[in-house]
């Protein structure tokens, strides 16, 4: 089959790789349908993170079930199935207490899994599933071509927009301030909606996706950064910040402005991948009853909570997808987002 390999700063192929094969019992073969390029999968691509040695990548993808081990029960062959991105048995002792990221048995795509087999990177044209039962959700049935893209947004970004207001303690009437206006943080302003925020507050300094974040529920555009983002918040609310600010970019700048957006007593939720040496300011957050909560997303504990929503189209996540290309066209897809000339790329095989 064919697979997206990195082989390093800014080389990424489609390479033939062996098919994947059942071989532990509890596994499960996923034929992709529709698999895109994250945000964190440029950090190696730009060489912030460095690649060894080539290996497989991306892990985000939706597909049909072609084979099943024999030990799995709840997910069929045929199935339209959405995998988190990340895989778990969603049994364990951390999965029931909600963060199945931390599964003790679990793993991540593009690499080799606890029980011997190989977990392949998700920008490829199939995919072994080491826990099928735990990490796959089943739609309720097959979905149209058109709500494809918004089922993908459930295996990361919508999932990870949505712990960001969680951890924020986004509820009816709270303030918002969204800091990123990737595909992340534009499903967190949906999340905020959703939750109830009374005013959400979109950080932007681009026309096209200042306009999804109005789309998707922003009620104000800051567009200035540092301390000038900041004094501008401030004066948007009473001079004190916001209730609950959502990180979705990684940095120590994002960082910075979050914490100093958000009102003394208020909640940071971080959902950005750390990148660049963000370090929390502890005496600063101390003096202000600031927090800080987030983390990785355990967006496997999200599907069926946002999946009926998407389904009938309440929200409507997959608008983030503004570029869509072949598998065969995965290296204009990273340049493309790279560039910024895309919020985020689907890809088809």
């Amino acid at each position: 089959m064919r697979a997206t390999v990195i082989y390093g700063e800014r080389d990424v192929r489609l390479d033939e790789v062996p098919n994947p094969v059942l071989s532990t019992g509890g596994d499960a073969i996923v034929r992709v349908v529709a698999a895109c390029v994250c945000g964190s999968d440029l950090w190696p691509y730009r060489g912030v993170t460095a690649t060894d040695e080539p290996h497989r990548i991306g892990h985000e993808f939706v597909g049909i079930v072609d084979e099943i081990g024999p030990d799995v029960t709840t997910i069929k062959v045929g199935d339209f199935v959405i995998a988190p991105f990340y895989d778990c048995d969603n049994t364990c002792v951390n999965c029931r207490n909600g963060v199945s990221t931390s599964c003790l048995n679990g793993g991540w795509w593009g690499s080799d899994d606890q029980l011997g087999g190989f977990a392949d990177g998700a920008q490829g044209e199939r995919v072994r599933v080491p826990h099928a039962d735990g990490s796959l959700v089943a739609t309720p049935v097959q979905p149209t071509d058109d709500q494809v893209p918004g089922l993908l947004t459930l295996a990361d970004v919508m999932g990870t927009g949505h712990h960001a207001a969680v951890s924020a303690g986004v509820t009816v009437g709270s303030t918002v301030v969204v800091v990123g206006d990737g595909a992340v943080g534009l499903c967190a302003i949906i999340a905020a909606k959703r939750l109830g925020a009374s005013r959400i507050v979109a950080m932007s300094r681009h026309a096209d996706r200042q306009a999804v974040a109005r789309e998707f529920g922003a009620t104000d555009i800051v567009e200035e950064r540092g301390d000038a983002g900041v004094e501008s918040i401030l004066e948007m609310f009473d001079g004190v910040g916001a209730d609950c600010v959502l990180e979705c970019v990684g940095t120590e700048e994002s960082m910075d402005q979050a914490i100093r957006s958000t009102r003394p007593g208020g909640m940071v939720g971080y959902v950005g991948v750390p990148n660049g040496g963000a370090e929390l300011p502890i005496k600063a957050l101390f003096g202000r009853n600031v927090g800080v909560n987030g983390g990785v997303a355990s967006v496997r504990g999200y599907v069926e909570e946002l999946l009926p929503e998407v389904l009938s189209g309440a929200i409507n996540p997959g608008r983030v997808f503004d570029l869509q290309l072949p598998l065969s066209e995965v290296a204009l897809a990273y340049a493309a987002m790279d560039e910024r000339r895309a919020i985020k790329v689907l890809l088809r095989p």
